[in-house]
């Protein structure tokens, strides 16, 4: 749905990963005429948000004071490379955490960056974007293995639509803090480790397998610290160096299985004598590289490969995506918001052709006051859109206060494309298509963690509330509709046409005026509704 930018200028984009363990940034050069991006910069900073309070489960201020110090350094560094946007995603960490959404909050105002949530799927599906943009797959099936701190992430995937997505709660730093407490580790605390996380792979990578073709031998690819850490392990001993860049190198499980061998022997300080391993990864690299190990066995894959582009990338590709800017190989990806919301749409057993009129009245409205009542852009045109195609799904439920059904479907809906605020704005636009305007003392608005998308659902619900009245038979009764703004009265008027001329559309007109009152609160102007007579038919 996004309008090309123009395709001359290059633009600068900064990705941050906060991740369990790290936090990434990335800093790029996006050309449009290639389409292709260049990293300009990379930063990492170790602010372990994983090392939660064991009672609670919550972020310890610390971490989260290491955490708001490095992202004012990463800021800090992408204001000086000119970047024109920030975009920040927060995984498992901050996604369980109960306090996550109060960091998301300081971290907005302490740092002045929007950090978007990301759900396990939707990180999968960047980490999937991310490993396409530095990999040619040549449609043959990739297995695709992201070791996190606090989750893995395994996708299958041959270039196109990903075939699964998955994530785990297993990761290097939980199962270190939760299973590992003697060192060096002891047999019995071994033998746990490696039963739980066989336990948890099991499902996973039993649904991965299903969709493999018959015959199909998948290739395995890693990416991310624990894959890289054992590859350069294994590279300096077999080689004396290690290739940069390390994109390609590949590992066998059988040296896999003696590196985890050597790894289990040793004591943290012997670890850390290991040449290039810092502090932090030698604490939790036994049982990231046991993750790795155990899932190769399970898929019975002999080798895997190192990919250095992951989720930092994929936030870039999708950003490129969302704006336009591939036509290559990667373009099927770019409508995945779109089918997303129609999978849901008809899981919910929404009219789709009735969606489809709502959405294309309240997109409309949205075109034809942008500028002079609204200044939002094509992001936000996307989130209505996607608000309007399901604002009815709560019927599916009952039809007594399905705005609110609504709202809690979207919610747990499984929409791909969309990062957690973006599906709680979609969520809250549908909830108030009706009854109820935005207010504080509500839950589900006060969900919404940033001041933007606060202000998104105040100033575009009306406009779906308006659409909504345009088709209050359901049948198509009006054409088109035009706005017509007098700014000295401060009043708009909305021109009707109707598709059969003889049709008065009073029942529409009416439910416009009915349904004016928010608009008019929120805009502070006058509405008026009144019928365009449609054009004579020339013979």
């Amino acid at each position: 749905m996004s309008v090309p930018i123009s395709a001359e200028q290059d633009r600068i984009l900064a990705a941050i990963d906060i991740g369990t363990n790290s936090i990434h940034m990335v800093v790029v050069r996006v050309q449009p005429t290639l389409p292709a991006f260049s990293i300009m910069a990379r930063e990492k900073d170790t602010a372990r948000l994983g090392d939660r309070d064991p009672e609670t489960g919550d972020l310890t201020p610390a971490a989260m004071g290491r955490a708001i110090a490095a992202l004012k350094r990463c800021k800090d560094i992408a204001t000086s490379l000119n970047a024109e946007q920030i975009i920040a995603v927060a995984t498992s960490a901050v996604r369980e955490a109960p306090n996550g959404k109060d960091f998301v909050k300081q971290v907005e105002a302490e740092v002045g960056i929007i950090v978007n949530l990301v759900s396990g799927q939707e990180e999968a599906r960047r980490i999937y974007l991310g490993v396409l943009s530095g990999m040619e797959f040549d449609n043959k099936p990739h297995v695709i293995i992201d070791i996190g701190g606090g989750s893995t992430e395994l996708i299958l995937g041959d270039g196109h639509e990903p075939r699964t997505l998955s994530s785990t709660k297993i990761g290097a730093v939980r199962l270190t803090a939760e299973y590992v407490s003697t060192d060096p580790i002891s047999n019995a605390e071994f033998q746990y480790l490696q039963a739980y996380i066989r336990g948890m792979i099991e499902r996973p990578v039993e649904e991965l397998r299903a969709h493999l073709k018959p015959g199909e031998v998948p290739r395995l690819v890693g990416t991310s610290g624990t894959a890289e850490t054992v590859a350069m392990l294994h590279a300096r001993e077999k080689l004396g160096i290690i290739p940069d860049p390390l994109n390609g190198y590949q590992v066998s499980l059988a040296d896999l299985r003696e590196i985890v061998a050597r790894l289990r022997r040793l004591s943290f300080a012997e670890r850390l004598t290991l040449p290039g391993m810092s502090e932090r990864r030698a604490e939790i690299i036994l049982a990231g590289a046991l993750i790795l190990q155990e899932t190769m066995a399970f898929l019975e894959i002999d080798a895997f490969t190192i990919c250095e582009r992951a989720l930092r990338e994929g936030v870039v590709v999708d950003w490129m995506l969302t704006h336009g800017l591939i036509e290559d190989r990667l373009r099927y990806q770019s409508s995945v918001r779109q089918r997303s919301v129609k999978r849901v749409a008809r899981k919910y057993q929404v009219n789709l052709d009735y969606s489809q009129r709502i959405a294309a009245f309240a997109t409309s409205l949205f075109d034809q006051t942008q500028g002079w009542l609204h200044l939002w852009g094509e992001e936000e045109k996307e989130l209505l859109w996607a608000a309007a195609m399901l604002h009815n799904c709560g019927h599916h439920v009952n039809h007594a206060s399905h705005h609110k059904h609504s709202y809690y479907l979207i919610r747990n809906g499984d929409l791909l494309g969309y990062t957690e605020i973006e599906v709680e704005t979609i969520a809250n636009l549908a909830r108030y298509h009706r009854k109820n305007t935005p207010k504080k003392k509500h839950e589900t608005y006060r969900n919404l963690t940033s001041k933007k998308h606060r202000r998104v659902v105040e100033q575009l619900s009306p406009l779906l509330r308006l659409a909504v009245a345009l088709d209050r038979r359901q049948i198509g009764a009006v054409q088109q509709i035009r706005c017509e703004y007098r700014a000295e009265a401060k009043e708009l008027y909305l021109w009707l046409q109707p598709t059969q001329p003889t049709d008065d559309c009073a029942l529409e007109l009416w439910s416009v005026d009915y349904k004016k009152g928010a608009f008019e609160a929120e805009f502070g102007i006058k509405l008026s509704a009144k019928l365009e007579s449609a054009p004579v038919q020339v013979p």
